[in-house]
């Protein structure tokens, strides 16, 4: 059973408020759970290397430093530009995307397939092939691939991330998201991305679709080249 879920350049009924500070807030929030968790290792690292009592541990406390700081600026390098931090760009690097990309995925279960020749993207489409990635990755939740394809053609660069694996699934809050509709119930990270996406796609001109079907689930979206 497939189910396809279209989204136009028409505003959704109704329509989320992205430019409510309710949504800053929420945005806001998701960035601080990403950002929390190895932040809060990289501590009880430290701690433990305060520790007399845990000298034994030395090692693993290092280790463990090491890897959540690895994790931390990879969150931090891929959200300054998914997010749009990076307002002084206009274009980007396909390859330097696929970078920020696969650092996020090197912290989770599926993995990702880049197959987007180089070239320069401009700043929708960079923002939106980011989002959409990190989006296939959250639908992965027992791990899988995320296949991200773009390209180039008639004045538009169309994406399209493939997610294929075992209880692949977007949350009905994230599909609520895709459509521009307002959080409804469920969690507001997963919602919020999906909203802000629905938003930067909209805002540029272009479209979202999305495709459902057993152990896959597909997004898809075309902005101005």
């Amino acid at each position: 059973m497939t189910e396809t879920v279209t989204e136009t350049t028409a505003p959704a009924s109704p329509e989320a408020d992205v430019q409510g500070p309710d949504f800053a807030a929420m945005l806001a929030a998701r960035l601080c759970h990403d950002f929390i968790s190895p932040a809060s290792a990289i501590v009880s690292g430290l701690d433990l290397l305060e520790d007399p009592s845990a000298q034994d541990m030395r090692d693993d406390a290092m280790n463990l430093i090491a890897s959540s700081a690895r994790k931390l600026a990879d969150l931090l390098q891929f959200t300054r530009v998914a997010f749009g931090a990076s307002a002084s760009a206009e274009n980007f690097d396909s390859r330097e995307l696929e970078k920020l990309a696969q650092g996020v995925f090197a912290h989770v279960r599926p993995t990702l397939d880049w197959q987007i020749e180089p070239q320069a993207m401009n700043k929708p489409s960079s923002r939106a092939v980011l989002n959409i990635a990190q989006i296939a990755a959250s639908a992965l939740p027992a791990g899988g691939v995320a296949t991200v394809k773009g390209v180039a053609a008639d004045g538009r660069f169309s994406i399209i991330a493939d997610a294929k694996g075992p209880r692949a699934r977007l949350r009905p809050e994230v599909l609520a998201g895709l459509k521009g509709e307002p959080l409804a119930e469920g969690l507001g990270g997963p919602w919020v991305q999906a909203a802000y996406l629905n938003a930067l796609v909209r805002a540029a001109g272009g479209q979202i679709a999305v495709e459902i079907g057993e152990d896959r689930a597909s997004i898809a979206a075309w902005v101005p080249a």
